[in-house]
């Protein structure tokens, strides 16, 4: 079987994988993003570890992806988000094309990548588990902020990539302010994703 993780081929080796990165004493960001290439792999191909034991669509998300994806992130590290995980989880959300979880991908990208943004700028944010637990909205901690210059240019790149799909994303737009986001719906910039 061909997986994005050579050596994870059924959900018992994510499963592992996903053990090892939890015992892990600083968490194991790097292995958390190897995991969501296997869940990214899944989405692409509706085939994997992730899809074990139930129709899985290609290039769709559904509830069961996100939380995989849940678990690897809260998983990942006692630290912030990292970048390679938040690019990972970019990867996962250009590779859909449909959303099939009522919203649970598109507000859990937003929250784990405005962890790893704000964290990154120096600004407080909660842990991991509760950053990114379904019952915490995003404007509770997403606060206003001075976003670093580079980390601005990341995450303007990045929101970017994928034309007429802003309105998903517009949470994160809304972290780089006006000057350098790209275009969305006036509506959509509410941070209660």
């Amino acid at each position: 079987m061909d997986t994005a993780a050579p050596g994870i081929e059924s959900e018992g080796d994510l499963a592992a994988l996903i053990g090892t990165i939890e015992a892990a004493p600083a968490g194991a960001p790097l292995l958390a993003a190897r995991a969501l290439e296997v869940v990214r792999h899944g989405v692409i191909t509706g085939e994997g570890p992730t899809s074990a034991g139930r129709i899985h669509f290609s290039r769709a998300i559904d509830s069961t992806d996100t939380e995989w994806v849940r678990r690897i992130l809260v998983a990942g590290g006692r630290g912030a988000v990292t970048r390679a995980e938040a690019d990972a989880l970019f990867d996962i959300h250009e590779a859909a094309m449909e959303r099939m979880d009522g919203g649970a991908f598109d507000s859990l990208l937003a929250k784990a990548v405005a962890h790893h943004v704000l964290s990154t700028c120096h600004h407080r944010v909660p842990d991991r588990a509760t950053a990114l637990a379904a019952t915490t909205p995003l404007a509770d901690w997403a606060t206003d902020a001075a976003l670093d210059r580079d980390v601005a240019a990341w995450l303007a790149a990045r929101l970017r990539r994928r034309p007429g799909n802003q309105a998903r994303l517009a949470p994160l737009a809304a972290l780089l302010g006006p000057a350098e986001c790209p275009p969305v719906p006036a509506l959509a910039l509410d941070l209660a994703a």
